[in-house]
């Protein structure tokens, strides 16, 4: 886990992913396709319809919405506007002045705000990713709590868990996270709520585990360290996979750490360090070392070692460094079936 990796289920899935595709193809987008290339919820698009007037030009069947780029250029500038304070009734009649000023822009997107401009506050660079991470994103930057949630609600039902977390949440967290160092703390409360919801989102995934079995995996950040997005990733994960699991959660004392192996006898442990800094080999070999059970038959657990603060010397014999979400759901499912390490003395 220790730098998501990118990658789709199938060429169709890919095809169906991108709505922004269709759109600048000149096909018109669903309501649902728009909302998530925008960052809105289908609710705020047709009240933005219903009270300014901005709705789609053409209608299948005269009931069902489909937007032509023309709508969505449209779209995009109101959102650009209201994200930057401007109230919607002023930024909707905005939006239609330009559409109409700027005929020739017809079928492309908005055009972008100049560096300079005040409006600049209002975008994230993400251009090298999906358009669900797009709308995610600019839902976050207005600090609009209930399509943040809605999003990443639709994007964990449509792709499944793994494919969210390494596609979605972690391209858009890392892009709000870049755009707050580079802007003097300005979007500190940005980068909080969306770890916020992507947290809620991963526990909603996580349902009850299966009660019999081998001893648990346990989850936990090393001493010092507060990250715990990744884990708790990893823990919606398990928890499809119906594994037990005990998460600890951020900055777990060692003495706790080692008294917790003693006492649940797991499969495995899951040592999260996003910063070297916090990274500790002899820590993970004492926690490699627990033992437990009666003499002759005496059980270790797997270590395996989750995010960036492991990388640079090498780990511990029998430790592993599983590169994404899904080598980690593998290992760990394995290291279940199996059951922790026999007696080595």
């Amino acid at each position: 886990m220790s730098q998501p990796s990118a990658h789709r289920d199938s060429p169709q899935g890919e095809a169906q992913d991108r709505p922004g595709r269709s759109a600048a193809a000149g096909v018109p987008l669903t309501t649902g396709a728009l909302a998530r290339r925008l960052g809105v919820s289908p609710t705020t698009l047709r009240s933005w319809d219903r009270r300014y007037g901005i709705g789609p030009v053409v209608r299948a069947d005269g009931r069902h919405r489909r937007w032509t780029p023309q709508d969505v250029a449209v779209l995009e500038e109101m959102c650009r506007l209201t994200s930057s304070g401007v109230p919607p009734a002023e930024a909707a009649r905005a939006a239609r002045e330009t559409a109409e000023a700027s005929p020739g822009t017809a079928g492309t997107t908005a055009r972008p705000p100049d560096r300079g401009s005040s409006h600049a506050a209002g975008t994230l660079s993400l251009a090298d990713v999906r358009q669900e991470c797009r709308g995610l994103a600019r839902a976050a930057v207005r600090l609009d709590a209930p399509a943040v949630e809605e999003l990443l609600t639709a994007a964990v039902e449509q792709y499944g868990l793994t494919v969210a977390w390494q596609e979605v949440m972690v391209p858009t967290l890392h892009a709000v996270g870049r755009k707050w160092l580079s802007s003097g703390d300005r979007y500190v409360e940005v980068e909080h709520l969306l770890s916020w919801h992507v947290s809620t989102a991963l526990r909603r995934r996580t349902p009850p585990p299966d009660r019999h079995g081998a001893g648990p995996v346990v989850l936990a950040c090393v001493p010092g360290e507060q990250h715990t997005l990744p884990i708790e990733a990893l823990n919606a994960g398990l928890g499809e996979l119906r594994l037990p699991t005990r998460m600890f959660g951020a900055a777990v004392p060692a003495e706790a750490l080692a008294a917790a192996v003693r006492r649940l006898g797991p499969s495995a442990v899951v040592l999260w360090a996003q910063a070297r800094s916090t990274a500790s080999l002899p820590l993970a070999r004492q926690v490699a070392d627990t033992q437990w059970g009666v003499k002759g038959a005496r059980r270790r657990p797997l270590v395996v070692l989750g995010g960036p603060g492991w990388s640079g010397p090498a780990a511990a014999r029998g430790m592993l460094r599983p590169p994404s979400l899904q080598h980690a759901l593998d290992i760990l499912s394995a290291a279940y079936r199996e059951g922790p390490s026999g007696d080595v003395s």
